[in-house]
């Protein structure tokens, strides 16, 4: 059969039905995948907000940070304020003692695009020792991050550190895999419709991942991260919470 032949035998299938019903099906459709899309966002949202936090002086001590990598700079180019972010809020973090170590997670694809290195890098020159920061070079996806941090490095009890609509599907994550997580919401550019759009797609596709066990790329022998510091006679820290 021709490809000219085949296309007169489907626009004769659909020829039989009003153009009107076809155009308020397909309105319906769309309208209810939008609608279960939207559901499922805010579910999530809902479901682990009590773990997340934007103030410094509230959120809980935990020895471990976890920071989850992105790209330093846009395609054009330009700084990505996402990433600038995130360096910010877990330096503020490790200042006021509310973290030991920050475990860098971040995809390590190419010698010229390395998210745990270029991290590594900047927080040193914010003044954080090289023996608090522990990159890992297989955070290919937040899942593979989440997973990771608690199976092949033992970062638990642990503190997230990304933007708010990224820690919201990382904590899911996490709770569904029974590790110890809450998130510091760092700072968003206040302009990211796209992105937004994005990671209420990114949670559809999280949901069928959690369905199907799906498990990271690359796991390992275990690496345990240094055990907690003691503050008791430098800081009036927040009891750990285990």
């Amino acid at each position: 059969m021709s490809l000219s032949q085949l296309f007169l035998r489907v626009r004769s299938f659909f020829g039989k039905f009003p153009i009107k019903r076809v155009l308020l099906w397909l309105v319906a459709c769309v309208f209810m995948l939008t609608s279960i899309i939207f559901v499922i966002d805010r579910g999530i949202a809902y479901y682990v907000k009590s773990d997340v936090y934007s103030d410094i002086n509230t959120i809980p001590y935990r020895p471990y940070g976890l920071i989850l990598g992105t790209s330093k700079y846009t395609i054009k180019g330009t700084p990505n304020q996402f990433y600038q972010q995130r360096m910010l809020a877990a330096n503020s973090l490790f200042n006021a003692q509310k973290i030991d170590y920050l475990l860098l997670s971040g995809d390590n694809r190419t010698l010229q695009y390395n998210e745990p290195r270029t991290m590594r890098r900047d927080l040193r020159k914010m003044g954080i020792s090289e023996q608090f920061l522990f990159p890992d070079y297989a955070g290919f996806r937040t899942l593979d991050s989440i997973i990771r941090a608690k199976e092949v490095f033992q970062a638990e009890p642990m503190t997230i550190v990304t933007q708010r609509f990224h820690c919201e599907r990382a904590l899911f994550i996490a709770k569904y895999h029974h590790i110890n997580a809450i998130c510091f919401a760092a700072d968003s550019p206040s302009l990211f419709s796209r992105t937004r759009v994005r990671e209420a797609l990114a949670r559809v596709l999280m949901l069928w991942e959690l369905l199907i066990e799906k498990q990271p790329h690359f796991l390992g022998n275990p690496e345990p991260l240094p055990p907690p510091l003691d503050h008791s006679s430098t800081s009036e820290t927040e009891p750990l919470e285990l």
